[in-house]
């Protein structure tokens, strides 16, 4: 049988696919763009045909229809990222919350530790051997689609070919023809705050490293500092709109990097219509699963990684917190800690914690990133034996084999200078009082 004839016979509608879900089924989504609407809208569609299945994804870009108050039966959210799609629910019990590293996420559904009975996915038309692209998201996908018991496929016109991870037929139960323009992100807008922020984390790149850069103002204030450094590679979670000018600039070549040389490496993208129309059949991008580009052990080896993340609050002590409001779950680890620990087991790696000194409310109240003590019941995502440099628009705290004492100190003098009296009389009970 050609892979022409496999297809059609696989091929089906939404409604007709998703009835292979089953009650009690994990069903699991394709990673932030990768996520299907036409599957997940048909699913929801079909809700009274299920009771109790689980639905599993990191960042889900959708409206959370699934998560909605009546359908608390049906379906129950489950994440190991809490997108604002889901946040409500969690808030409100309606769902649980699954930490886990994102470089570990595909092990774990190979060892059946978390579970994956049906993978809603997005792939791209098949080229001329019949192999299919998972386009924006390979991150978990690709394994998600190797352990589940049913597969069940959006092909999507939009979806950009990538290089670095095909698919085949044979690895689809179900196919449903459906195109959908693709979730796009818009590029923020940079403040002059994070335009300080960027100065400052520029400074600490040099000619030649390998970047890993997240998503919103700061990395892209970091990259309109960079445009004066040579040979940068990518070895980074994801991309975004902002690393195609340093790309155009010649800025980023990969020639330094110690393998993967010349590709930009990454495990899912995220951006505009222009992102995805570069990435489309580009030889110089390769979308690789998390648990290669992710695994600290792989990130080491590259030559000078540098590695830029945000957080929630940071303490005296050099804990991050980069996922909760307290209890409340806000976000996820994601792939923080995997390029913290990748880049410091490397050698001349740099891993910056990168954020404001406050958070202005809407009331203009100014709340301290920079705190004496983690808010109650929050998690650590970086231990203080992980943390390497932190930056404000302020300055640059070096905390990587810095004493308790020495961090306070340097955490302080990059604290919002509102804030810095409060902090400094805490730092005189801890460090210069006899207990």
């Amino acid at each position: 049988m050609s892979w022409q004839d496999e297809y059609n016979k696989k091929l089906c509608t939404a409604e007709e696919a998703v009835r292979h879900i089953q009650s009690g089924d994990t069903v699991v989504f394709a990673h932030c763009v990768g996520e299907p609407p036409a599957l997940v809208d048909a699913m929801v569609a079909n809700a009274a045909q299920y009771e109790d299945v689980e639905i599993k994804h990191m960042v889900s870009l959708s409206r959370g229809t699934y998560t909605a108050p009546e359908l608390e039966k049906n379906f129950r959210v489950n994440p190991m990222f809490a997108g604002a799609s889901v946040r409500e629910a969690l808030a409100s019990g309606r769902g649980d919350f699954t930490p886990v590293f994102f470089h570990e996420i595909p092990k774990l559904f190979r060892e059946g530790r978390l579970k994956c009975d049906v993978l809603l996915a997005q792939v791209s038309l098949p080229n001329e051997n019949g192999e299919f692209s998972l386009g924006t998201s390979v991150d978990y996908t690709w394994q998600a689609m190797k352990s589940a018991r049913t597969v069940i496929v959006q092909v999507n016109k939009h979806m950009p070919f990538t290089f670095g991870t095909l698919v085949k037929v044979e690895d689809f139960d179900h196919i449903v023809e459906a195109d959908m323009p693709l979730y796009q992100l818009q590029p923020p807008r940079i403040t002059e705050v994070e335009e300080q922020i960027g100065r400052y984390c520029a400074s600490l790149v040099e000619d030649g490293s390998t970047l890993q850069l997240g998503i919103g103002g700061i990395p892209d204030a970091v990259m309109l500092f960079l445009t004066d450094k040579k040979d940068l590679g990518i070895h980074s979670e994801m991309i975004s709109d902002g690393t195609l000018a340093l790309y155009e600039k010649g800025v980023i070549t990969g020639r330094k990097k110690n393998f993967d040389q010349g590709k930009m490496s990454v495990t899912f993208l995220m951006g505009t219509q222009k992102l995805y129309d570069f990435v489309h059949k580009n030889l110089a991008v390769e979308l690789r699963p998390v648990d290669y580009i992710n695994h600290p052990a792989v990130i080491m080896k590259q030559h000078k990684m540098v590695s830029i993340n945000s957080a929630i609050e940071v303490d005296l002590q050099g804990q991050v917190n980069a996922e909760a409001m307290g209890l409340r779950q806000f976000s996820g680890v994601g792939g923080q800690v995997d390029f913290v620990r990748g880049a410091a087991m490397g050698d001349d790696g740099k891993a910056i914690i990168a954020m404001p000194s406050v958070t202005v409310k809407k009331d203009g109240t100014m709340i301290s990133k920079i705190v004496a003590f983690l808010n109650q019941g929050a998690p650590v995502t970086t231990s203080r034996n992980d943390i390497d440099y932190v930056v404000t628009e302020n300055g640059i705290a070096e905390l990587k084999g810095k004493s308790l004492r020495e961090r306070a100190r340097n955490l302080i003098e990059i604290a919002h200078p509102s804030t810095q009296d409060e902090l400094m009389a805490e730092f005189e009970r801890r460090f210069c009082q006899k207990y």
